[in-house]
């Protein structure tokens, strides 16, 4: 079995960076403390005892999955604006975009006696016309409980970013991103990966904010998972990371809807929610 590169918390974005272009993936250990830990527990199990599995086997027949992070967990907010993943992100992102955007928000409770998930390149959701010379995401899964060979780590192929798109690997080129609560898998959309098989009967849970170039379109529709009425309460850079700024000059532009005369016409995003004040309930920073 392969190994997949850990660094400690304290490091930096260009660590990271360079971290990823080499292996494809990376784990930062222990980059959230137990309250944080605890509170994201707390926000996200009514949701997932109230999911049903999956029903093809790429989600998980044993596997729950639950979206919409931004709107239903305070704390997920804060992980996404983490300064070190976010910075990460946006400068691993750069050579390919104007800005980054969240892609999607997911939390993954797989469960006792689930198989492992096919390996799989998350780039393919845009379908295969996107050449491999535009790197497509900056993905992050954060562990919510211990990740272990045994419970099903998600298994990564350090490397396999840059092989011809129909190379197979061998066991012994496959990585077990074993890592503790707390940690951070971080790794790009081209690396071959996938979930692992849990062959004990304890839930590997983890949440995954993925981030992708401001001018692909968003695997979860961020607008609809957290409509202008909960965004209003959000911090505005959140708001932004989400897509509710333009995506350049012109991308992104929307007009009110209603009577001749009333409303704006071909406003940026932000002019929504010129009155609005974040909450003032918001949770510090990580």
């Amino acid at each position: 079995m392969s190994d997949l590169l850990h660094l400690p918390a304290n490091t930096t974005p260009d660590a990271i960076c360079d971290a990823i272009a080499e292996h494809g993936g990376v784990i930062i250990d222990d980059l959230l403390d137990i309250e944080t830990l605890t509170t994201l527990e707390e926000e996200l199990r009514p949701y997932l005892e109230a999911c049903a599995s999956g029903t093809n086997a790429f989600a998980g027949f044993r596997t729950k999955r639950i979206g919409a992070l931004i709107a239903r967990s305070p704390t997920s907010r804060r992980l996404a604006t983490h300064p070190l993943v976010a910075s990460a992100s946006s400068q691993y992102l750069a050579p390919y975009c104007d800005h980054h955007q969240l892609h999607f928000s997911q939390a993954v409770a797989i469960g006792k006696g689930e198989g492992a998930q096919m390996l799989h390149r998350d780039r393919g959701v845009w379908g295969s016309t996107l050449t491999r010379a535009v790197e497509t995401q900056f993905s992050t899964i954060w562990a919510l409980t211990d990740f272990t060979h045994e419970n099903g780590a998600t298994r990564i192929v350090p490397g396999s970013h840059r092989w011809e798109k129909d190379r197979q690997p061998t066991d012994d080129e496959i990585a077990s991103a074993e890592m503790r609560a707390g940690s951070v898998l971080l790794y790009n959309g081209t690396v071959l990966h996938g979930g692992g098989e849990n062959t004990t009967i304890h839930e590997r849970v983890g949440v995954l904010l993925h981030y992708t170039l401001n001018w692909l379109r968003q695997e979860e529709n961020q607008y609809l998972s957290c409509p202008p009425e909960i965004a209003k309460g959000l911090d505005p850079e959140l708001r932004a990371l989400m897509g509710y700024t333009l995506g350049g000059p012109v991308l992104g532009f929307y007009s009110t809807p209603g009577a001749p005369g009333e409303g704006v016409e071909l406003a940026p995003p932000e002019q929504l929610f010129e009155n609005a004040t974040p909450d003032a309930t918001e949770p510090d920073a990580v």
